[in-house]
């Protein structure tokens, strides 16, 4: 199954790179859903994106440990487009597609080399990015293999 990418989802811990796939993403017209430091970076570019927020209509919670973790993100990547009903329930509970997830993980090991102090460990311990990679994962065998 072919499908042109019409949506992104993107939340990086690392900007470096990112412009040029921002703003090839943004002359291609494509629709970027993002969260918190990325969405500022981003925005900074000059270069228009949809909160995560307004997906799910929350904000990020918890200092910022709840983002992207929520059925309007995950359906849109896990929603199978060739199956009807899952369609049916993407409009039903108005979650869009995502085509294209862009992501990556706390610095963990960098975290632990640089210090002993508990708190910052545990904060580094990633959940939302590899929730996000295996959710990808799962569609792209779907679709692709």
């Amino acid at each position: 199954m072919n499908k042109k990418i019409q949506s992104a989802l993107i939340s990086v811990f690392y900007k470096d790179g990112l412009e040029p796939i921002v703003r090839e993403l943004d002359r291609l017209g494509i629709t970027i859903y993002t969260t918190g430091g990325t969405q500022k970076f981003i925005e900074d570019l000059g270069i228009q994106v949809v909160p995560v927020e307004n997906l799910t209509t929350y904000p990020s919670i918890l200092g910022g440990r709840v983002k992207t973790l929520h059925p309007s993100v995950f359906g849109g990547i896990l929603g199978r487009r060739d199956l009807e009903s899952d369609v049916q329930e993407m409009k039903q509970y108005n979650i869009p597609e995502i085509d294209l997830v862009i992501v990556d993980l706390y610095p963990f090991e960098e975290t632990v080399a640089s210090t002993t102090e508990e708190k910052a460990i545990i904060e580094k311990i990633d959940i939302g990015g590899p929730s996000m990679i295996r959710a990808a994962a799962k569609i792209l065998k779907m679709y692709w293999w």
